[in-house]
C-alpha cells in the first residue's frame, strides 16, 4: 500500500512538473516572438511669437505616432488638443506609413504621414469651439522634424472669416 501511495505521489509530482515546464516554455516563446521592447521617441517644436504661436509634442513608439498634443496661443485665446491611441476621444487606423485619426462626435480628423526624419500632420475640420473656445474649424498642416526645435505650419493658424 505504501508503494502504491508513493507511485501516486510520484505521478502527481511528475504531472505538475511537466505542466509547469510547459507554461514556462510558452511564456519564453511569447517573449522571444515579441523581441526587445520598442523604442519610445519624443519630438517637440514651437513656431511663432510669445503672443501667437503653435506647439506640438509627439510620442512615437516603434516609429508610429502613439500620441500627440497640439497647443496654440492667439492672445487672449488658447487651443489645446491631446489625442492618444486607445483613448475614448478618437479612433485610429494605420495604413502603411499613414495614420488616420477621427475625433469622436465628428469634431474633425487628422491624417498623419510618417516619413523618414519627419512627421506630417494634416488637420481636417477640427472644431475650434471644442478645443479653442472660438468659432470655426482648424484646417491645414504641421510638419515636425527629428532633431529640429522648429516646425512648419500651413493654414493651421489662419484666421477664418
Amino acid at each position: 500500500m505504501a508503494a502504491e501511495a508513493m507511485r501516486a505521489c510520484l505521478a502527481a509530482w511528475l504531472a505538475m512538473s511537466l505542466a509547469a515546464a510547459s507554461v514556462t516554455a510558452v511564456a519564453a516563446e511569447k517573449r522571444a516572438r515579441k523581441g526587445p521592447p520598442q523604442k519610445v521617441e519624443k519630438l517637440a517644436c514651437k513656431l511663432g511669437t510669445e503672443d501667437r504661436h503653435a506647439r506640438i509634442a509627439v510620442e512615437l513608439l516603434g516609429g508610429q505616432v502613439k500620441s500627440f498634443a497640439y497647443y496654440s496661443i492667439w492672445k487672449p485665446r488658447t487651443c489645446s488638443i491631446h489625442v492618444g491611441r486607445d483613448d475614448a476621444y478618437s479612433k485610429w487606423a494605420d495604413y502603411g506609413g499613414t495614420t488616420t485619426v477621427n475625433l469622436v462626435e465628428e469634431k474633425g480628423a487628422f491624417l498623419i504621414d510618417h516619413e523618414r526624419g519627419k512627421v506630417h500632420f494634416i488637420f481636417r475640420d477640427v472644431d475650434r469651439m471644442r478645443y479653442c473656445g472660438m468659432e470655426g474649424k482648424i484646417n491645414g498642416s504641421l510638419t515636425i522634424w527629428r532633431g529640429r526645435p522648429h516646425c512648419a505650419l500651413n493654414g493651421v493658424m489662419d484666421e477664418q472669416e
